[in-house]
């Protein structure tokens, strides 16, 4: 078997012809991140388009509380974007634990009839203690992914609650999976996903409930929606954009029954934004939201480093002691760390 390159654009183009190894390699650096990981994705942009932005798959997020037959209802996904002649990865989002920082990454498992074929590709990813319902490289493993050629990206998140929802900033399309007799309609609006949602499903639609959750689910899309305002992009006097109006779908993970309906509505989505231009804008906000984390990951690394220096621990010391007060020693730690910064990692 003949040895990966470690040149990252030699190593991408390998990806890119079907090699499975050079595709896990690559993500397995940008997990890892530090210089090598920066240098894959820095070369996943050299490889885009004309105008320097790499390839992008179109992306859909997978997301909706433990239980709710996500993994199963993304096997069924793919099966039937594969019947559409799409090529199609997985990234599976699995929790690490707080005490061992190792997670259970079994969805190859859950997705066993999908997963041996040539035009899937799934990864099981650990969040590795980052909140939100991603880990911390699932934008960097999209990237990867779009400029080796996957048509779609689906991520799964684990499943969240009413604060993690950070898989707007990475998809294209969101889609929040409930099942049957998920509350009532004002819990569904207090659990904060009506406004994350671009796609609703549910799914175990064949349990009792079902149509009572479709109610409720439509009930709370009419009242946000009396309440929606237009788009305020465009300025003062532009046409007012239409407002896209989340779609509810009933689906049977386990069967497949009303997946062919989900793909309709995410390509419904998908074409809504390109019309509107938000596409494009979300798209933009979702890199410059990027340069934020990569330069916090960047100053968070050095201020480590600081502290587990010497005259870091010393620092501690103080603060610890309530010799030093946490605002002055953070100071202190501040004047530091420019010089930090300039060393390599």
């Amino acid at each position: 078997m003949a040895p990966l390159p470690t040149n990252p654009d030699e190593l991408l183009q390998r990806a890119g012809d079907g090699d499975r190894r050079a595709l896990a390699r690559a993500l397995s650096i940008v997990e890892r991140g530090g210089p090598s990981g920066a240098a894959l994705i820095r070369a996943t942009w050299v490889q885009g388009r004309g105008d320097g932005a790499p390839e992008q798959a179109f992306t859909v997020g997978i997301t909706g509380a433990p239980g709710a037959g996500k993994s199963t209802l993304s096997a069924s996904l793919c099966g039937e974007l594969l019947r559409r002649d799409r090529s199609v990865a997985v990234l599976a989002i699995d929790p690490s634990s707080p005490f061992s920082g190792g997670a259970i990454l079994g969805d190859r498992v859950r997705m066993g009839d999908v997963a041996g074929d040539d035009d899937v590709y799934i990864r099981s990813m650990a969040t590795r203690g980052n909140l939100g319902g991603l880990a911390g490289a699932t934008n960097d493993a999209v990237a990867v992914l779009g400029a080796t050629g996957r048509d779609w990206v689906v991520v799964e998140t684990v499943g969240v609650g009413q604060v993690e929802t950070d898989i707007v900033d990475a998809a294209d399309t969101t889609v929040v999976v409930v099942n049957p007799g998920w509350g009532d309609a004002i819990q569904a609006n207090k659990a904060g996903l009506m406004e994350i949602a671009d796609v609703f499903v549910v799914n175990k639609s064949d349990r009792d409930g079902a149509r009572q959750t479709v109610t409720d689910l439509e009930s709370m899309l009419n009242i946000s929606g009396m309440m929606s305002r237009p788009d305020e992009h465009d300025g003062p006097g532009a046409e007012p954009q239409p407002i896209w109006r989340a779609p509810v779908v009933s689906t049977v993970g386990t069967t497949g029954e009303g997946v062919a309906e989900l793909v309709d509505a995410i390509d419904a989505h998908a074409a809504h934004q390109r019309a509107t231009g938000e596409l494009a804008r979300r798209r933009a906000a979702n890199r410059s939201q990027r340069l934020r984390e990569v330069a916090a990951g960047r100053v968070g690394a050095a201020l480590d480093r600081l502290l587990r220096t010497e005259w870091g621990a010393s620092l501690r010391t103080e603060v610890e002691g309530a010799y030093t007060d946490p605002w002055s020693a953070a100071d202190r730690l501040l004047e530091r760390l420019p010089a930090e910064l300039e060393r390599p990692d």
